[in-house]
């Protein structure tokens, strides 16, 4: 997909982590590891550690989620660069765990509604997202709404949707899998087993 550096923002356990998965990653890919000290917070938190090593759009995943290569190249194609960019998935009928899932709202292309409880929804977002390099500011709106503490990463999509910079872009049949649980992870390795056969 042609990533040549990544900004890895660890927190508990975070040297353990560390350890783990920089052997995992190719000498091609250079890796800045980010300590969020206030990783007890939400996950918006973690995407503003990020905020001063980047100057401009950039891919931003979740760490427990696992993609199939096809969704990058597909979100790099197609990502507009002055909006945020978010795969979703709208095969609901195939996601693990619906309940816990982030629901999404969109009317054409155009995400209108996020969030795990949403009543009416139509996608749901995978964890990945091309990102202008404003989505900072709006997740620092977000954060300042709740009192200026914390902030979830939903809650900076939900403040950039309201302004309609939010396009959701479909994986199809791609596959992708969030690992919450060791049912999770069984799940995931049993379908990564299958997708290295093909």
């Amino acid at each position: 997909a042609g990533i040549k550096i990544i900004y890895a923002v660890i927190g508990f356990e975070g040297r353990a982590l560390r350890a783990e998965v920089a052997p995992l990653i190719p000498s091609s890919i250079k890796v800045c590891w980010i300590d969020n000290p206030e990783w007890r917070k939400r996950n918006g938190i973690s995407v503003l550690a990020a905020a001063p090593h980047v100057t401009g759009p950039f891919l931003l995943t979740m760490g427990d989620h696992l993609f199939e290569q096809s969704i990058v190249d597909l979100l790099l194609r197609e990502a507009k660069p002055d909006q945020l960019n978010v795969a979703v998935d709208k095969k609901l009928d195939s996601i693990f765990d619906l309940a816990d899932a982030m629901k999404v709202q969109m009317r054409g292309d155009q995400v209108v509604a996020i969030g795990k409880d949403l009543p009416n929804y139509n996608a749901i977002d995978t964890g990945m997202f091309v990102c202008p390099r404003d989505f900072f500011s709006y997740i620092e709106r977000a954060k300042s709404r709740s009192g200026g503490s914390d902030c979830t990463l939903a809650d900076g999509v939900r403040a950039m949707a309201e302004d309609g910079l939010v396009r959701g872009i479909d994986i199809g049949d791609a596959w992708w899998q969030d690992v919450d649980t060791p049912q999770m992870l069984r799940a995931a390795e049993e379908k990564l087993r299958v997708l290295a056969k093909n």
